[in-house]
């Protein structure tokens, strides 16, 4: 069984694929977003998911299943807001969604997402 690593660093990798899964490390919004509100923090971090889903061969219709992180849990109705408009109709994946420390200060929500792999 082959054990495929992207970009791994000490810690992490940013996605393991295994099986035709692709498991990617957490995701936030990108520097110029991370003293935006939670809508703008939320758009920014799924723009680099999706460029991290067409990296390893994916795309938004094929999550599997997404936890998503949020600082503050009076957030949740703005950022399923950005999320719904997101995720194509239809392809919704299983979905978690807690309140959890942040990695820093100035964030707002993270996301981790697996994915089907549905090309080279």
């Amino acid at each position: 069984m082959t054990i495929v690593r992207h970009d791994t660093k000490a810690r992490m990798s940013r996605a393991v694929i295994h099986n035709g899964v692709a498991y990617l490390c957490g995701q936030v919004a990108g520097p110029d977003a991370r003293h935006g509100d939670i809508a703008e923090q939320t758009r920014s971090m799924l723009a680099r998911v999706e460029a991290l889903l067409d990296e390893v061969g994916s795309d938004r219709k094929h999550l599997l299943s997404a936890t998503v992180y949020l600082k503050d849990g009076h957030d949740v109705a703005a950022m399923n807001e950005v999320w719904d408009a997101w995720v194509p109709e239809g392809h919704a994946p299983a979905r978690t969604c807690i309140v959890a420390p942040m990695p820093a200060d100035e964030l707002k929500v993270e996301i981790t997402v697996t994915c089907a792999i549905i090309k080279g």
